[in-house]
């Protein structure tokens, strides 16, 4: 039998190729840019994935593409921009998949909040009209991703510019604004089946300052008092029954106000950039085995590890590595002394000499990533820190 990803991440291909094979499946990929993937093209075994080119923006193309395929069993996505496409081709193929109506309403982020609104998760609901709500606030777009179109504004200039910019900016969906939430930002990855929840654990999380608002590094499994971790995961667990998550992974992510954890945004899949390589340090494969069930149906295996499960690995933090302007990548300096740092530190490319660097004030500015390892997130979000700082972006104009 077969399964294909429409489409992936930017890491862990490699992973689920493995995962699949070793349920005695292949492993198709869908893409229409190899580049993406040249990381995991490169490290996985030659038999163990099929890539096929096609446009994966025109549906009708990749119906044609998913006809041909032999033994056809599931089709997994794990990006935001491909969910409610991967959604309604699974039900049109009968494919085990999600709701395409849940998919749908889970990546309209205003939908979300006014449903936590009424039901006492939120302490606030969202605007439509972010010219007057109050401040401070959040504007975003309904449908964004990769920290996109999203202002932090706190007084009438910075709304004014935040207007002027979005006016000029291409939306996946539609302006909207949301409370401020002050606090630090973490996120829950989560598996579900059936309603019934796990949390897998907590990665903290480190944005820039404004006007930036870009990711800047992430540490993974947050060691939290037993009665903190035990109210995120119940909070959790009613936020993606509110938000109708049923099944697969989520990456939530929340601030932890003084009111306690808020929501941010749900992604209905494994969190991105080196989150799911973190999950997998402390859990194995087994998360993209759980991946693997979830494409053909079965309850993930994973959702019944013993409790102890996921505390036998390291800790694991990664820094995203920006560029200091646009302009074309020529390389980076710095990679040879990496080595020298505690943590077996390692680094993961996202970018490639030649490549344009169009923005840096959000992840498409991030050329690669320092991964480190320690007995503590703390630890190793310092190994990361330190080692990362010694690489620095060469671009040319």
């Amino acid at each position: 039998m077969t399964i294909v990803a429409l489409e992936a991440l930017s890491f862990g291909l490699d992973r689920l190729a493995r995962a699949a094979s070793a349920a005695g499946h292949a492993l198709h990929l869908f893409t229409g840019d190899r580049a993406v993937y040249r990381h995991e093209l490169a490290a996985v075994a030659p038999d163990a994935l099929t890539v096929v080119d096609v446009d994966t923006t025109d549906l009708d193309a990749v119906r044609r593409a998913l006809a041909a395929v032999p033994d056809l069993a599931g089709l997994v996505n794990t990006t935001d921009t491909w969910s409610v496409p991967a959604a309604d081709l699974a039900s049109e193929f009968a494919l085990p998949g999600p709701d395409p109506a849940a998919v749908r309403g889970l990546r309209d982020k205003s939908l979300v909040r006014r449903k936590l609104y009424r039901a006492g998760l939120s302490r606030g609901t969202a605007s439509d009209d972010p010219a007057t709500v109050e401040l401070p606030a959040v504007l975003k777009d309904s449908a964004g991703t990769s920290s996109r179109a999203v202002w932090i504004v706190h007084d009438e200039a910075e709304r004014r510019a935040a207007l002027d910019a979005a006016a000029t900016t291409g939306m996946k969906g539609t302006l909207f604004a949301e409370p401020f939430l002050a606090g630090p930002l973490y996120s829950a990855e989560t598996l579900t089946w059936k309603g019934e929840t796990r949390l897998l654990g907590v990665t903290s999380r480190q944005t820039s300052r404004t006007p930036a608002v870009r990711e800047e590094a992430a540490a993974f499994p947050v060691a939290l008092p037993p009665h903190e971790g035990e109210r995120i995961a119940a909070w959790v667990a009613e936020v993606l029954a509110v938000a109708d998550h049923d099944q697969g992974f989520a990456h939530v992510e929340f601030v932890l106000t003084v009111h306690g954890p808020e929501l941010v945004e749900v992604n209905r899949r494994i969190g991105g950039a080196l989150i799911g390589e973190a999950l997998c340090r402390s859990y194995g494969n087994a998360v993209y085995e759980a991946l693997v069930d979830i494409t053909l149906g079965v309850r993930p295996a994973l959702l019944d590890a013993p409790a102890t499960a996921g505390r036998e690995g390291p800790a694991v933090a990664f820094v995203l590595v920006y560029a200091d302007r646009p302009g074309v990548l020529t390389g980076w300096r710095g990679l040879e002394g990496l080595a020298a740092f505690p943590g077996r530190v390692e680094w993961y490319p996202v970018r490639a000499p030649g490549d344009a660097v169009a923005a840096v004030d959000d992840q498409r500015g991030c050329t690669g990533m320092v991964l480190a390892e320690g007995p503590t997130a703390e630890l190793a979000q310092h190994r990361a820190w330190s080692a990362a700082t010694t690489v620095r972006p060469l671009t040319a104009p």
